[in-house]
């Protein structure tokens, strides 16, 4: 298959290195140049979960290449660049070219239909699933759990099962679900616990969880969230949100979050899509979120 992987930080190197290795024709597009220069000249270096190897033929770009089409294309890049990815890709859309969109954090899709149309787009939630960027050119790869892809509103679709088997061959675990906005606002929740808080206080998510008075605040993040999931009708997997966290959080004590690993390289972080996004929605509901608020001032 022909793919272009928008956005290759940490993710996106890891997309595209094990599709490349398994047989598609990958390209990649980013702006940043030395990372894009690095993979020109050696190749793009993974090792970790997914085990270690230097993929050298990747096609790669600081923009996306002009008079070129694509069966899929993976937007990989932090929520804060899916506005500007969608108006850049918009001219190498074709009727059937599959757009997949894989961020946390909730806006993305609203983001995407400026500039594409809806009908050509999948999510995707990366579950319990870590990357990290070591240099330019090299990624650590954290984790590796599931890829779950949907269509955007709802529903199952050939072509879903068609992106499902290019993960599968690819080596990753993906699964289809039949509703992706649930499985987006179920994440979100555990996000909204341990991005700001994690990053506001320094610490990882087993040093949040225990000590009592950071945990408290991230639960308060994550009870706002929550009860705004509720007042929005959101269908959820779980009653209790607080068991459901910890739950999540346990699995993972020496993780920091992107965000975190984001502020401490001093890069653009996903605030505004995650704790910020919850005290936006707060103040249009009408629902106070002194918690998120607080931590995204």
């Amino acid at each position: 298959m022909k793919i272009l992987v928008y956005g290759i930080g940490a993710m996106g190197s890891i997309y595209a290195s094990l599709m490349s290795d398994a047989g598609n024709d990958v390209f990649v597009v980013d702006k940043w140049k030395e990372h894009i220069k690095r993979i020109q000249e050696s190749g793009l270096k993974v090792h970790g979960a997914s085990g270690n190897r230097i993929t050298k033929q990747l096609k790669s770009f600081y923009s996306v290449p002009q008079n070129e089409t694509f069966e899929l294309i993976i937007i990989a890049t932090k929520a804060s660049g899916v506005e500007n990815a969608s108006f850049e890709l918009k001219n190498c859309i074709q009727k059937n070219t599959i757009i997949l969109s894989i961020q946390n954090g909730l806006g993305s899709s609203e983001k995407l239909t400026k500039h594409i149309p809806e009908k050509n787009i999948l999510l995707g939630v990366a579950d319990g699933f870590g990357a990290s960027i070591v240099s330019p050119g090299e990624i650590h790869h954290n984790a590796m759990k599931l890829i779950r892809i949907g269509e955007i509103n709802g529903g199952q679709s050939i072509r879903l099962k068609k992106v499902l088997n290019l993960f599968l061959d690819a080596g990753f675990n993906s699964k289809i679900y039949e509703n992706i906005n649930q499985l987006i606002w179920e994440k979100f929740i555990c996000n909204v616990t341990f991005s700001a808080p994690c990053t506001v206080y320094n610490c990882n998510i087993g040093q949040l969880m225990k000590t009592k008075d950071l945990w408290k605040v991230a639960l308060g993040c994550t009870q706002e969230a929550y009860d705004i999931a509720l007042r929005k009708n959101i269908p959820l997997s779980f009653e209790n949100p607080i068991e459901y966290v910890t739950d999540f959080g346990s699995k993972m004590p020496n993780a920091k979050p992107s965000m975190l690993l984001d502020h401490e390289s001093k890069r653009k972080s996903e605030i505004d899509f995650i704790n910020g996004k919850v005290a936006e929605i707060g103040n249009d509901l009408d629902m106070p979120t002194p918690y998120n608020l607080m931590l995204s001032e």
